[in-house]
């Protein structure tokens, strides 16, 4: 199924979403050898395209990606500490979502990507999240997850065009007796496999909704001078 968007119309996405061939890194600093990461062919997404990647009514909530605004207090430009304890105190969409914060990331300017392996230091570029640990057969059935970009700079959800479930049928006989793992994202795009990326802008104040432990994804500052907090929440498991 891959990714699927809600948007009213084109003009929602023209603006803010892009699109772009992946390739894996070699021997990087700062990457996980082999992580997959976007190419530099970066191109606007396509009104087909657009279509394609629109949720309609038969697209699950739990499956959906939702972009969201939240107005923010006044920060310090240059405080990154001052913006992970606002995190801490933020009801982040007014009641709709758990209040309990995930995590916060900061994240230097010109990152291709964002997130690290606590262990090694290493950015593990697209991933799938694993906060549910479901097997492939009720992956889509997992809790999406809320971010909010809390400044001072930009920045970019990352998305492929393939879902982990796609994924783990096109590299196992048997996907059942799989549990799903970011791993599968390298064998497949190591194996010529069809795979693209979809980057979406988030101005400080904005956000996503989305199925992370679905969908390959990561954050990403690249082009982008100013360093940005990213601040994550977990929804219910009976409601999101």
């Amino acid at each position: 199924m891959g990714p699927r968007l809600v948007f009213d119309s084109y003009d929602d996405l023209r603006d803010r979403c892009d699109t772009a061939t992946v390739r894996q890194t070699s021997s990087e600093p700062g990457h996980d050898q082999g992580a997959v990461v976007p190419g530099n062919d970066w191109a606007p997404l396509t009104a087909e395209e657009a279509e394609r990647h629109q949720a309609d009514d038969s697209t699950p909530d739990s499956i959906r990606i939702e972009l969201v605004r939240r107005p923010l207090p006044p920060l310090d430009q240059d405080d990154l500490s001052g913006r992970l304890e606002t995190a801490a105190r933020l009801d982040p969409l007014d009641g709709r979502w758990p209040t309990t914060l995930l995590g916060c990331t900061a994240s230097p300017g010109n990152r291709t990507t964002t997130t690290e392996d606590s262990a090694t230091g290493r950015r593990i570029g697209l991933h799938v999240d694993n906060f549910d640990r479901l097997p492939y057969a009720r992956r889509h059935q997992g809790r999406r997850r809320l971010c909010l970009n809390l400044g001072p700079g930009a920045r970019y959800l990352l998305i492929g065009d393939r879902d982990i479930q796609q994924i783990c049928r096109t590299l196992h006989t048997a996907p059942d007796r799989h549990h799903p793992h970011t791993e599968d994202i390298r064998r497949y795009v190591t194996a010529r496999h069809p795979l693209r990326c979809l980057r979406i802008y988030l101005a400080p104040g904005e956000g996503y909704i989305a199925p992370t432990e679905f969908l390959p994804h990561d954050g990403s500052t690249a082009g982008i001078d100013q360093p940005s907090v990213a601040a994550f929440w977990l929804g219910r498991p009976e409601a999101w």
